[in-house]
């Protein structure tokens, strides 16, 4: 059979340069798959709440006392030099 033969040896499958595509393919969908995963979501999410939203939200939910945010915040603009 002519065709299973190449230059008088049997034809192993894919020669070298097509390993190497099939390599770099693989490492390519290996990261996608290991690195990808989380890319999309939303950041906002992973930020931090500052001092001052933490004392609303705990104003908000009922936790503190109007007194108690308010003299809680004076204590924050006092130390932080930021008024809001």
């Amino acid at each position: 059979m002519p065709g299973l033969f190449y230059d008088g040896g049997y034809m192993m499958g894919m020669h070298g340069l097509g390993w190497l595509v099939l390599l770099v393919l693989l490492v390519l969908l290996a990261g996608v798959f290991l690195f990808g995963r989380g890319r999309y979501t939303d950041r906002e999410d992973d930020r931090r709440e500052t001092p001052h939203e933490m004392l609303r939200r705990r104003l908000a939910s009922g936790d503190i006392t109007v007194a108690g945010y308010e003299e809680r915040k004076a204590l924050l603009d006092r130390d932080g030099g930021r008024s809001t």
